[in-house]
């Protein structure tokens, strides 16, 4: 059952690989009818994307999704798609700018026909400005956008992070600007055009990053696995393990040294307030590092739960599936998808407390799986010009 808060909101998702996808997934997951249109045959090709044997990464982004298959270059598959348009709130496409215009699907375009229409548009520069026409993908915006200079470790070339945050940082600031948009289109009548770059959302997080070097001339650098000046904020070496400890605080540090059996350190002037610990922030790591090494991580975990300094276990897949928390809250869902079975992965996010969000359709296996359903239902095509039109490969 459908009881997610834009389940009246029909999605046409156009874009392919992460960001478009992963805006549709979210709106998806909130409910919304997302009708994904696919290039025949080939499809998105994020079907091929993920790690390991088996790509199961498109069972996630592709869930509560729908799938028709249209040719977007021939002048018939961009007719068809146009009259899918029509039926839709929101259009999502990914492409780089200039491609909706010549298809004949721009938003000005668009716009006239269909006012109602709000067009999220994902790229890697924006649909304006000089770098408007480069080819841009997410780690680009993330080199752009200042995150990728100062991931690492200060002695190495600039690192990543393992998953594809500049992307889905972009959709989840275009799915942001789609929920406004229906807010004001509720109000007006009236669609929009929104329009999200792959750097500036990655700048979006940047936080003191430009103002520190407006008013300081600081630059930040890459500081491992810490933060600078903000201590003690660090993993530290257990006897079995990893873990990491958040106390970064006047109060929290003197909870932390009373927990390492050393409580005249919280007042000690080399760390008792935020500024002289940043000072000293490698002796103090230095320090902590020294205590934990003599205990396993469950007896550390005990000593933060009773002191109340957040702390925790660095995890992994296993660690997730097998932890309490995760399960009572459901953090991880089991979804019976249609080529691999019951398949565990993240569940919807974030939580309502009365329309809740949730997984209602395993991704389509099949290129085009619901072409006779979507074109038959909204467009009253029929199974005879269907297949006229799978074989002149339009769909």
């Amino acid at each position: 059952m459908n009881n997610g808060a834009l389940k009246d909101i029909r999605v046409v998702e156009l874009g392919q690989l992460l960001a478009g996808p992963f805006c549709g997934q979210l709106l998806g997951d909130m409910g919304a009818d997302v009708i994904k249109v696919e290039p025949p045959v080939t499809g998105d090709p994020m079907r091929e994307w993920g790690q390991g044997a088996e790509k199961v990464q498109w069972e996630v982004i592709a869930r509560n999704k729908r799938s028709v298959s249209a040719n977007l270059r021939v002048p018939e598959g961009q007719a068809l798609v146009k009259k899918l348009i029509a039926h839709a709130d929101v259009l999502i496409e990914n492409f780089k700018p200039g491609t909706l215009e010549k298809w004949g699907l721009g938003p000005d375009v668009l716009l006239a026909e269909f006012p109602h229409l709000i067009i999220a548009r994902m790229s890697g520069y924006g649909q304006t400005g000089p770098y408007s026409d480069r080819a841009g993908f997410g780690g680009i915006g993330e080199a752009m956008g200042g995150w990728r200079y100062i991931v690492g470790e200060p002695d190495r070339a600039p690192s990543r992070m393992g998953v594809s945050i500049g992307d889905t940082l972009t959709a989840t600031y275009g799915c942001m600007g789609v929920l406004a948009a229906l807010h004001v289109k509720e109000k007006t009548g009236k669609g929009q055009v929104i329009d999200t770059a792959l750097y500036e959302s990655v700048l979006q997080v940047m936080e003191g990053l430009v103002p520190e070097y407006d008013r300081m001339g600081l630059i930040r650098e890459r500081s491992g696995s810490i933060l600078k000046g903000i201590a003690p904020s660090n993993v530290y070496r257990c006897k079995d393990g990893e873990f990491m400890i958040g106390a970064n605080k006047d109060s929290l540090w003197k909870r932390l040294a009373t927990a390492m059996g050393r409580p005249e350190l919280g007042d000690d002037p080399r760390y008792a307030t935020h500024l002289a610990r940043g000072e000293n922030q490698d002796e103090l790591d230095a320090l902590i590092n020294e205590w934990t090494a003599t205990l396993t991580m469950d007896e550390v975990d005990a000593l933060m739960i009773a002191h109340s300094i957040p702390a925790g276990r660095v995890y992994r897949a296993p660690d997730m599936l097998a932890d309490p928390h995760f399960q009572a809250r459901e953090a991880i869902i089991e979804v019976e998808t249609e080529r691999f079975g019951p398949l565990k992965m993240q569940s919807s996010f974030p939580k309502f407390s009365a329309t809740p969000s949730s997984v209602r359709r395993p991704a389509p296996s099949v290129v085009g799986q619901h072409n006779a359903e979507v074109y038959g239902e909204l467009l009253g095509l029929s199974e005879s010009e269907l297949a006229t039109m799978a074989e002149k490969g339009v769909i």
